[in-house]
């Protein structure tokens, strides 16, 4: 950066205690300029974009193949200055507190500009960062001097979707078993089945899975429990994978010649893991649970669920108007909704069914009951805006975000 130009950050304005956010909410910001020395800026724009990218590279004998690509949200473009001729962007042109154009000349100090952006109404995936790409919602800052290298700023935006509810079979339970004839050092057979409740999940919630093992080998066998995370890349129709695990836990050991039935809550973490990503052409976040039985010196049978894990939207803070929600959920009123978020300090396991996530109350109330002795023309009862009986959960601990990658 010039001697000039001290410094150029971008900020924005936290609409809640978690600092997030989701469809449709409004990001409130500023571009500060330190400068210097008197300056002539030719242009200084605010550009807010969600964007996926890929890159990784393989080695295939002597020759290095490179994959990559991309996917764009959006992309917003405003100028506070922008050069008078020779410019033919029409992105618009902020002004300033009087209505007035900025000037392209400033003066010695801080110089703050103030902006305002939307999030889309629709859902789009949630933020991920991988070793072979991301997903990320941006503000980038840009100066432009004639003759010197511009000056640029950089900030993620923390975006949280609505949680996707019309996923195939996310509510339904599932089941699987599997047998295992032993062979070498372990003699008999084993069988065992599983049993979930449902496919999707909040991030905190409890997975209850029911074992049911049938042990008639000669050695002792122990139940193993592992929820793992599953990042796919893809580009030019190849796939690069990782595989995270998230959490791992041992069961019961089963006796030899015995029938038994367990029960086991695996939780879900709150933190340090991505929600699950379906909806993204190049980049892929699934949530596999792996069951399975613990042989000595053999193979283990193994049974493997999917697992949706969902996200729990903030609370927001502002007083913009609610976006208009698409038909498929509803305004995000979620009070004495079955499947509301779960209160993380409760303490107690959380278990929901099916949710019903259009709870807006209609236009017109219903008539009151004849032997109430209301009048015909009495005007009708407000509806009751009282907040939910337990507060919104905390979601600090979601909003950690790994460094800035460079795009």
């Amino acid at each position: 950066m010039s001697q000039t130009i001290k410094k150029i950050s971008v900020t924005y304005d936290a609409i809640n205690s978690s600092n997030t956010f989701t469809c449709g909410d409004i990001a409130n910001g500023r571009v500060v300029v330190e400068v210097a020395k008197e300056a002539k800026i030719d242009s200084l724009t605010i550009k807010f974009k969600g964007k996926a990218r890929v890159f990784w590279t393989e080695r295939h004998g002597k020759t290095t193949h490179t994959y990559f690509d991309k996917e764009k949200y959006f992309d917003t473009k405003l100028y506070f200055i922008r050069e008078a001729r020779g410019n033919d962007d029409r992105s618009p042109l902020l002004t300033n507190e009087s209505g007035q154009p900025y000037c392209n000349v400033v003066a010695p100090g801080t110089h703050t500009y103030p902006f305002s952006f939307q999030f889309p109404q629709q859902n789009l995936p949630a933020p991920v960062q991988g070793t072979a790409g991301w997903i990320a919602y941006l503000l980038e800052a840009k100066l432009s001097r004639s003759m010197r290298l511009s000056s640029k700023a950089k900030a993620e935006i923390p975006y949280i979707p609505r949680p996707d509810l019309t996923i195939p079979d996310l509510m339904v339970p599932q089941h699987g078993s599997k047998d295992k004839r032993m062979k070498v050092f372990t003699s008999g057979n084993v069988s065992f089945s599983i049993h979930t409740e449902r496919m999707g999940y909040y991030m905190g919630e409890r997975i209850k899975v029911v074992a049911e093992v049938q042990n008639n080998s000669s050695r002792e066998l122990k139940l193993k429990y592992c929820l793992y995370e599953k990042i796919s890349f893809f580009a030019r129709h190849k796939r690069r994978l990782n595989l995270i695990d998230i959490v791992k836990e041992e069961g019961e050991s089963i006796a030899q010649s015995t029938r038994q039935t367990v029960t086991k809550l695996i939780t879900i973490p709150q933190q340090g893991l991505n929600v699950s990503v379906l909806d993204c052409r190049i980049v892929k976040v699934e949530h596999r649970l792996k069951v399975y039985l613990d042989v000595p010196y053999a193979s283990d049978p193994e049974i493997k669920f999917p697992i949706v894990i969902l996200p729990v939207p903030p609370a927001s803070g502002h007083a913009a108007p609610p976006p208009a929600y698409s038909s498929d959920f509803g305004a995000w009123n979620t009070s004495g909704s079955p499947m509301a978020p779960p209160a993380w300090n409760s303490g107690a396991p959380y278990s929901a069914p099916q949710p019903a996530w259009n709870s807006v109350p209609p236009s017109t109330p219903p008539p009151p009951p004849w032997d109430s002795g209301a009048t015909p023309n009495a005007p009708p009862p407000a509806w009751s805006s009282a907040p939910p009986s337990a507060p919104p959960p905390s979601y600090d601990s979601y909003a950690l975000y790994p460094p800035l990658p460079k795009s």
